[in-house]
């Protein structure tokens, strides 16, 4: 049988250089093509593999800030930490890391002598409600801190009523606290034998003294809350807050939510240790 013309001149460009040419190229782009292919999947699947890890990390991340917040929120409501917060004003934040209140570095260094109860003593305490609506206050804890801020004394107390309201949106105290708290005698008694003889630094002490049913020479007192100086020039010659006075005299902020009474008590100290010289002439005056 004979072939048609066009036949023949298809088969002879087929076997052709050029043509042959062409069919490997070919070929090789269909190799090229999928090897791209695998490739794009091989970096897909990487992709996926790391967004996978990524997203493991940044899980593990948040589950860690979320327990050191925990830790640092536990911390600060024992008065173990403090943090020097940025406040309104000109306020000094150069110390960015967080320092216990009131504390010397020789008492953070281990220093014993820091650790006496020394002369100076200041003291805080918190408070429940009881009472109809619980409006009247209890006592719930007891905090008491030296010279140098190391703390002396720091414990729950069981009230001696029905708490009705805890408070502890601004007390900072909870139900689960009164597990392991002391009675209101015991309290009592070891904070007496701690005031004896010692000169008594707080703010607003009468309330503190009565809630303890306590009393303690006006002439061994220093309260920041009465301190003539600190009335005119911060609250018009009313009482002053402790977290003002804190605020503008020592350019810290506390009382950020759930107060710590051991650290009101290491802040009362500090006011009083800044303006020592001041508080000393008014008692030489006012008791002289």
């Amino acid at each position: 049988m004979a072939l048609s013309s066009n036949w023949q001149a298809l088969l002879a460009s087929e076997s052709s250089p050029t043509s042959i040419r062409k069919t490997k190229q070919s070929s090789r782009k269909i190799k090229n093509d999928k090897k791209v292919s695998k490739t794009k999947a091989s970096s897909a699947t990487q992709y996926s593999s790391r967004k996978r890890k990524n997203g493991s990390k940044i899980m593990d991340m948040v589950y860690n800030m979320n327990k050191e917040i925990s830790k640092h929120e536990k911390d600060k409501l024992e008065g173990k930490l403090f943090e020097f917060n940025p406040t309104k004003g000109n306020v000094v934040t150069t110390i960015k890391e967080p320092v216990q209140v009131g504390v010397s570095d020789d008492t953070r260094a281990g220093n014993n002598k820091s650790k006496e109860i020394g002369k100076y003593i200041a003291m805080d305490c918190e408070f429940v409600g009881v009472g109809p609506e619980g409006e009247e206050s209890a006592l719930a804890r007891i905090s008491i801190v030296n010279y140098f801020g190391h703390v002396i004394l720091d414990e729950f107390v069981k009230p001696r009523e029905k708490v009705v309201e805890w408070r502890t949106w601004v007390s900072g105290i909870k139900p689960e606290h009164m597990k392991n708290a002391i009675t209101f005698k015991d309290a009592q008694k070891r904070t007496a034998d701690i005031l004896e003889s010692r000169i008594l630094v707080g703010h607003a002490l009468k309330h503190d003294l009565e809630a303890l049913m306590l009393s303690h020479p006006k002439s061994m007192l220093r309260d920041t809350s009465r301190h003539l100086p600190f009335r005119q020039a911060y609250a018009k010659g009313k009482t002053p807050s402790l977290k003002k006075l804190t605020r503008e005299v020592l350019k810290i902020s506390i009382q950020e939510g759930e107060h710590s009474s051991v650290e009101d008590a290491r802040a009362t100290m500090l006011l009083y240790k800044k303006e020592k010289a001041e508080f000393e002439k008014i008692h030489r005056n006012t008791f002289n």
